[in-house]
């Protein structure tokens, strides 16, 4: 009998990320990546799990010039040798990066659906349009099968007023849609899942202050389980320094940029693609090439994470003025999970305010594992939870489906 799988996709402006969940096991069983589509250098990579008598295949191949539909292709096919999909397959979740006003939760995709997220485009030009074209590609690959949007916005709705409008004329919100929205909503909610059953409390009783850090990096202030406060904005441009995004700058800086000759194309550009740890050092966006660098003395790698870890340090202690109880600072992303450097840079700066971080501790959860890293002196806890988006998204897509 072939067990029930669910295809999880995250369509980007020029990759396409998918993973198999098999829901009787409870696990993943295959996952993949086509990324730089539409470039020469495309290329598309799979791991496919030993199952059910077949053995576990890699594959590795240069794709020069495909795009999405090509990929998508390609994705199934791989499946395929392994899992008889139109046997298996019942229900696909996607991610979608904003979904605005409109979605407070994921949701079953319809023709309204649609709609909607074609509406939030404007607001997420890179990401919606994308996430929209692996929608369609897939409905028009299985037509019967339901598919689900799962919202990188929709955790963060639960913001009060004072935490998501800008203090900036009426109509720009009410006409244009211009106020915080927030992102990583779906790591920052698994997160807070898992913290709650790692500290054995209710989620509606845990609150904590969630730095999720990768290339991408926010974070999130969680009261009783609910978003209350984030770092990222309209778009993910706004908060913490990021890998090639510069985060908060002054907006004064955009017209005087604009006056010395840079096109608002060329401003979007050098703050959202050749800036924060890129920009700063100007070697790198990745923090364990910098790490090496900066300890054989590259002065641009340590400012980068000097910079990075004061920042995001910064933006922690804003946190305490959002939440009225922490349970503890939780560490998560790939930066998050694995670069003891960094945790212990940014703990340093908050060691006055109560978190106290256990040098040891830290660096024997530096593989991820998960785990509490203060001293029992610290005022705060302060943990290590590995994030997984994809689980939250099939665990969303299966009880949609399943309801």
């Amino acid at each position: 009998m072939t067990n029930a799988t669910l295809l999880i996709v995250n369509c980007g402006s020029s990759s396409l990320k998918f993973a198999l969940f098999d829901t009787t096991k409870g696990e993943f069983v295959a996952d993949g990546i086509a990324q730089a589509l539409g470039s020469k250098s495309a290329n598309f990579s799979s791991n496919n799990a030993a199952l059910d008598g077949h053995a576990e295949t890699k594959q590795n191949v240069d794709i020069p010039h495909a795009d999405h539909a090509q990929a998508l292709s390609l994705c199934l096919k791989s499946l395929n040798e392994t899992f008889d999909l139109e046997q298996s397959l019942v229900g696909v979740g996607h991610r979608v990066v904003h979904g605005g006003e409109s979605f407070n939760s994921s949701i079953v995709i319809n023709a309204n659906v649609r709609k909607e997220i074609e509406k939030c485009s404007p607001l997420a030009p890179l990401h919606n349009p994308a996430n929209l074209l692996g929608i369609t590609l897939l409905e028009k690959r299985y037509p019967h099968l339901p598919q689900v949007a799962v919202f990188d916005t929709a955790y963060h709705q639960t913001m009060p007023q004072q935490a998501y409008r800008y203090a900036i004329p009426e109509k720009l919100y009410t006409e244009l849609g211009v106020r915080r929205y927030g992102f990583h909503g779906t790591s920052h909610r698994y997160v807070a899942m898992a913290t709650a059953n790692s500290l054995a409390k209710p989620q509606t009783e845990t609150s904590l202050i969630c730095a999720h850090l990768g290339n991408g990096a926010s974070v999130c202030a969680i009261a009783n389980g609910e978003s209350i406060d984030t770092s990222m904005g309209m778009t993910p441009l706004e908060g913490l320094v990021m890998g090639t995004r510069s985060g908060d700058i002054d907006p004064g800086v955009l017209p005087y940029l604009n006056n010395h000759g840079y096109s608002i194309d060329r401003i979007d550009k050098t703050l959202n693609k050749e800036s924060g740890l890129l920009g700063l050092s100007n070697e790198s966006n990745d923090m364990r090439t910098l790490t090496k660098l900066a300890e054989n003395g590259h002065e641009g790698a340590r400012l980068a994470i000097d910079v990075f870890c004061f920042r995001l340090a910064k933006y922690i202690a804003a946190m305490l003025v959002s939440i009225p109880n922490l349970d503890a600072l939780v560490f998560t992303g790939g930066i998050g999970e694995n670069s003891a450097h960094v945790r212990r840079q940014t703990s340093s700066h908050l060691k006055h305010l109560g978190f106290d971080l256990d040098t040891n501790a830290n660096l024997e959860n530096g593989d991820a594992t998960q785990g509490v890293i203060n001293t029992p002196s610290s005022r705060y806890k302060i943990m290590i939870i590995a994030t997984d988006e994809e689980r939250m998204i099939a665990q969303d897509t299966l009880n949609l489906i399943t309801n």
